[in-house]
Parts: structure tokens; C-alpha cells; sequence
């Protein structure tokens, strides 16, 4: 049975893949550097030192620390200006967090500047749903590495106190995941994965190891969960509705 279920931010709970690519387009541009569609989502699973880094290798350009800073901090500001007036929250997260944190401690799990994560989460309204919290700047590798699911699982073993003697095995924790190489990490990690098509196809997430793909959370309230498979014949069972 499942006792812990770890979420990506960007393409899972925030439907922002496109505003970052439209910011670090601009942002880019600005330096010389042209970003295509095909190298954004090539890149997923990348924190932002990382892909500014890969974007300037591929164009043979040379990066200062200074262009790297500048690129960083002109994307968060354009896309912070994209998601001022309207959230993009995808359908049904909000319903699907809150019920699910009423049973089982909840993480968020991104190659996403912290800020950027608690601003999306306060301004959703479901920051308080979430346990732990792993950002870039907790981990010294990029998904797919699993370094930062192990860290989730570290984090969450930690606040679970003295009273909870067996801790949360990988096995017994779920990752919800837009991209493969977020399926990949979790994977390596030892952890079941759910892909939902927010961002790849199906195709793409199952090849990547997904146990199983949804087109989308609104589908997997409580009350519809009962009613749908995943991962095994009695979804009751998984998420212990």
C-alpha cells in the first residue's frame, strides 16, 4: 500500500511548461542564444544552472557567470509577470492534494528554484498539504538521478518522529511525474510512478517505466479513485480509501 505520494511542481501542479519556455526565450534571446521547442522539452528535468549551461553549449557560446545570473534572473522575472494576474493550476490538483494529505504525508519534488516553489504553492492555497519540500538547491544532480527522491524520502523519515518506528520504504511511496527523466528518477529510485500527459505522450512516459499514465488528476479525487486501476486491480487498496 501506498503511504506517501511525492509530486513535480512544474507540468504537474502548475501548468507552466510553456510560460518557461516562452521566458527562457526571451531571456535567452537577450544573450544571442536561440531556444527552440524541440530543446526546452528536451531538457526537462534540468535546474536552471543546468539548462542555461546546455542552452550556451549548444550554440558553441561561451558563459560567463555573469550572462548565467543575468539569463536566471531575467527568466523568474518574466515568468513571475506571466502567472501575476492567474495562477495556471492544472484541473483537480487542489481537490486531489487536499484529499490525499488527509491520509498520507505529501511531498513536492522539483529541479525548481525554491522560491519559485513556495510562491506557486502559497498562491495555489495547498503549501500547508505539503510535508517536504526538495528543490535544486537540495540536491547535486538533475533528474533523472534519484538523488532527489532519495532526499523526499530522507526528509520525510525524518519528520516522522520516534513514535513511527518503520520508516517509509521507496516501495510504499508514489511520484507523480510529467516527463521521463522525472519517471526515470523515481524509478531509480525504487518508487512507483503515475505519468500524467500534461506535457509528453503516453507513449513517451510508459517507455520511460511509468507504472502507469493518466491524461489527467482531475480524474483521481477520492471518489473516482475507488473507481479506477492503477498500479494494482483495487486502487482502494493503494491509496487506502
Amino acid at each position: 500500500m501506498i503511504q506517501a505520494v511525492f509530486f513535480d511542481f512544474n507540468g504537474v501542479i502548475i501548468d507552466d511548461e510553456p510560460l518557461h519556455l516562452k521566458a527562457y526565450t526571451e531571456a535567452l534571446a537577450d544573450e544571442g542564444v536561440v531556444l527552440t521547442e524541440e530543446d526546452y522539452f528536451k531538457s526537462l528535468g534540468m535546474d536552471d544552472v543546468t539548462f542555461v549551461r546546455a542552452a550556451f553549449e549548444r550554440t558553441g557560446r561561451e558563459l560567463s557567470d555573469d550572462a548565467l545570473r543575468r539569463v536566471i534572473e531575467s527568466e523568474s522575472a518574466k515568468h513571475r509577470a506571466l502567472i501575476e494576474d492567474e495562477l495556471p493550476v492544472f484541473p483537480g490538483v487542489n481537490t486531489f492534494v487536499k484529499a490525499l494529505s488527509r491520509r498520507h504525508p505529501l511531498g513536492v519534488v522539483s529541479m525548481a528554484a525554491r522560491r519559485g516553489i513556495d510562491y506557486g504553492l502559497s498562491r495555489a492555497g495547498i503549501a500547508g498539504h505539503f510535508t517536504v519540500v526538495v528543490s535544486a538547491e537540495d540536491v547535486h544532480a538533475c533528474k533523472p538521478d534519484p538523488c532527489c527522491y532519495n532526499k523526499a524520502l530522507e526528509f520525510l523519515n525524518s519528520k516522522r518522529g520516534p513514535a513511527q518506528v518503520l520508516p517509509v520504504s521507496p516501495s510504499e511511496c508514489l511520484v507523480i511525474e510529467d516527463s521521463p527523466p522525472g519517471i526515470r528518477s523515481a524509478r531509480a529510485a525504487g518508487m512507483r510512478t503515475l505519468g500524467v500527459t500534461n506535457t509528453v505522450t503516453e507513449k513517451a512516459l510508459r517507455e520511460a517505466g511509468a507504472d502507469s499514465v493518466t491524461n489527467s488528476l482531475a480524474d483521481w479525487t477520492p471518489d473516482a479513485a475507488t473507481r479506477r486501476k492503477i498500479l494494482v486491480d483495487n486502487p482502494a487498496q493503494l491509496f487506502g480509501f
